[in-house]
């Protein structure tokens, strides 16, 4: 279909009317291998017999199959080839189209189009379609991905809706289904009713993904209803057109693209009549179909976000809400998305840091108040689950009495369409009932499947353990050593080299030379680059002066800080020898880089001498002990870190006030201190074996020496211990210990 348009697009026509032809030329291609135009493949003849090879009637004859699929009442003389096709309806072909001058080239492209099967298409291909058609140009397409990006329009897979429905509603639609005994006439009489009278809401619909597997997954259920009911041996004798009462008309959609509007109506038609086509596989009935169109789904035109809800379906008719929002990073919303969201966010403290997805789950909050049987599950970025931005949303959504129903735990996001985005996500459903028990799905790798486990609560953290908000705070809750950044130098790089750069200026100035100091960012740090820093701090001014390049360097600092728009930048340009931030070490500490991969199982972090100077890129421990390095490095604390850190793209983002501060940290014996201590040695020991490797080496899943898993192993027992922890040996089970050691923390800090 990218192709078709592409090839119509190189004629010139350009206009809103290309998206409208290419939904009309998808319906007629399903339409022509479904049997709705006859037996005998009517549309690929009326092109190969009717139309010109050259393609310079193609539009005509196009146009004239189009009036004619929207005429209901037809001249008795109209040539047979034309009066053979169905009268649809449903406003599909209503109205002309502008004028279009197929050439050959697009005229061999729809007829080879028309040579595929299109029977059994996936109903992924809607959103790849969309995705293909959006039409922002580029020559070599970067606008039409950078617009895409913008716009957040992510195409869900199949795979990942069904994690998405199924355990919102299609598993308990199925249980119920499956107990119900085929002699009981009645109960299945009220549950295929109980399914006529479901309406399905996603207020963020694209191109109707959601909505078309979800009817699908109704549709295949009621067909076993219907058999359950009836059975094979009687069921041709039936009138299906009253038996099957589910119908595209609950389901119900919001979207702000036109374009998007049309193709999901269109594709809710199509799936009808796919699962009609069903009917007839499995000898429910001959022939089945509901053409001319008269029902259609109720997907309405809008901005989901300044839009009224209820004027799209009230909350009284409402069962399902459902979908898949944009993924607009909060520092990425535009001023319209945030003119969108200041009404929906503008009253929360601190409502700047959400994501543009969060104002999808707030007002879903909202709406549903006035009917708690409604339940809510939307895929999302996994930063709402994470960081920050966890106790700003859910400080409102747990004021609305919000609790969690089920989640999918971070996993990698798929879809079906061209650039797949590469995107972490979660899948959290939510509702204002209390439950017997909880879903959570955990993932062993973000690329693995789904493992299922019944808890008694979800957080908003997504691990079965208290529900607890974790707020940044300035100090940490036990009594260890605090954190802070290291150097920032706004400097312009004026003070920062590289080997190569610093030899080349300690040769024009060789007094210089024992003023440089190793500088160690993240990056310099785990990938064991040597980068080199020049402080000049409070240098006399009888030295500087013989000093000349560094004067030079200095008059540049002061020149950068000057011209910037910041003003307590602009304020420091009145020292440019020192730095913005400083960390000055007087002996050995601790180093934590601020962000770190995903592929890790454990953050590197080591110990420095007062001879390094760290950037603002790490996190120090003045004075560190072993033992902290200890507890730090363990898989205890990393599993805290990775659920509730922030996330730069997919990296973990460790943080002194979230993820630091708010450790519960063990409280350990004298001896098991000394073991503690032991086996940290013993993990630098198994690091120090390996001179040519870097950290990013060691320390990656895939390469991670075996002396060094088992000195990690041999620390996680003994950090275990500490802890008195007894539990299974992965993330969540961990995570939700150590939430009941915060609460116990808060509790004494609220006692205090």
């Amino acid at each position: 279909m990218a192709g078709l348009h592409d090839a119509i697009k190189a004629t010139g026509y350009d206009s809103k009317d290309l998206e409208t032809y290419l939904v009309r030329l998808l319906f007629c291609l399903f339409a022509d291998n479904t049997h709705l135009f006859g037996d005998n493949y009517q549309f690929l003849d009326y092109l190969k017999n009717y139309t010109q090879v050259d393609g310079e009637n193609l539009h005509e004859r196009l146009q004239t199959l189009f009036k004619t699929l929207n005429t209901k009442k037809r001249l008795k003389n109209m040539p047979e080839h034309l009066a053979a096709f169905p009268y649809i309806n449903g406003a599909l072909f209503k109205g002309d189209l502008e004028d279009c001058y197929f050439d050959k080239e697009a005229r061999d492209t729809l007829i080879e189009c028309c040579e595929l099967d299109w029977s059994e298409i996936s109903p992924a291909i809607f959103g790849s379609l969309f995705q293909a058609i959006m039409h922002f140009d580029d020559e070599a397409g970067k606008a039409k991905t950078k617009k895409r990006r913008e716009f957040g329009a992510h195409y869900t897979s199949e795979k990942n809706i069904l994690k998405t429905i199924n355990p919102l509603f299609m598993d308990d639609l199925r249980a119920e289904f499956n107990a119900i005994s085929p002699r009981s006439k009645v109960k299945l009489q009220a549950f295929h009713e109980k399914l006529e009278k479901l309406n399905f809401f996603d207020p963020a619909c694209g191109c109707g993904n959601f909505l078309i597997i979800a009817y699908r997954e109704l549709r295949l259920l009621e067909m076993d209803v219907i058999q359950k009911q009836y059975g094979k041996s009687v069921s041709k004798q039936l009138d299906l057109n009253l038996l099957v009462r589910c119908n595209v008309d609950q389901f119900h959609g919001i979207d702000i693209d036109s374009s998007a509007v049309n193709i999901a109506t269109v594709a809710m038609w199509l799936t009808d009549h796919q699962m009609n086509i069903k009917l007839e596989a499995l000898e429910l009935a001959d022939y089945y179909t509901r053409i001319p169109l008269v029902t259609k789904a109720n997907i309405v035109h809008g901005n989901a976000l300044q839009l009224d809800w209820e004027e799209v379906i009230a909350p009284d008719k409402c069962s399902f809400i459902m979908g898949n929002p944009p993924f607009i990073g909060s520092k990425m919303i535009n001023e319209s998305q945030r003119k969108d969201i200041m009404p929906i966010f503008g009253k929360l403290k601190n409502g700047g840091l959400l994501d543009y997805v969060a104002a999808w789950h707030i007002k879903s909050a909202h709406y549903i108040q006035t009917n708690q049987n409604i339940s809510v599950a939307f895929v999302s970025t996994n930063s709402l689950t994470q960081g920050e931005q966890v106790a700003v949303l859910w400080a409102e959504l747990l004021k609305l009495n919000i609790r969690l129903y089920f989640a999918h735990r971070t996993f990698r996001w798929s879809n079906e369409g061209r650039g797949v985005a590469a995107v972490h996500c979660v899948i959290m459903g939510f509702g204002l009932k209390e439950l017997n028990s909880y879903r959570l799905f955990d993932y062993e790798s973000i690329k693995g499947e789904p493992v299922e486990i019944k808890v008694k609560k979800i957080n908003p953290y997504l691990v079965d353990a208290p529900t607890l908000l974790i707020k940044k705070i300035n100090k940490p809750l036990c009594k260890v050593p605090k954190i802070g950044i290291g150097n920032k130098p706004i400097d312009g790089g004026n003070y920062l080299f590289n080997k190569e750069e610093k030899a080349a200026f300690i040769a024009k100035e060789p007094n210089s030379e024992s003023f440089f100091k190793r500088w160690l960012g993240a990056y310099e740090f785990i990938n064991n680059k040597e980068r080199w820093c020049l402080w000049l701090g409070d240098i006399a001014p009888n030295t500087l002066k013989k000093m000349p390049c560094a004067v030079e360097r200095i008059k540049a600092v002061k020149k950068f800080r000057e011209s910037s728009k910041s003003k307590p930048t602009q304020n420091i340009a009145a020292t440019p020898t020192r730095f913005h931030v400083e960390f000055l070490p007087k002996n050995n500490y601790l180093l934590i880089p601020r962000v770190s991969s995903e592929n890790r199982e454990f953050i590197p972090i080591g110990f420095f001498d007062e001879s390094f100077f760290p950037s603002d890129s790490c996190l120090c421990m003045p004075s560190a002990e072993i033992y902290h390095f200890g507890i730090l490095t363990s898989t205890m604390h990393n599993a805290w870190m990775r659920t509730v850190c922030g996330r730069l793209k997919s990296d973990y983002r460790y943080s002194a006030g979230i993820v630091y501060n708010n450790f519960p940290w063990a409280k350990p014996n004298e001896k098991q201190i000394k073991v503690i201590e032991t086996k940290a040695q013993a993990v630098l020991d198994a690091r120090a074996e390996h001179k040519t490797s870097t950290l990013a080496d060691l320390y990656h899943s895939l390469s991670m020496p075996p002396n060094l898993v088992k000195a990690h192993k041999a620390l996680d027992k003994a950090v275990d211990t500490a802890y008195s922890y007894k539990g299974k040996k992965d993330d969540a089970a961990r995570v939700s210990f150590l939430f009941e050691c915060y609460q116990k923390l808060i509790n004494n800090e609220i006692k205090a």
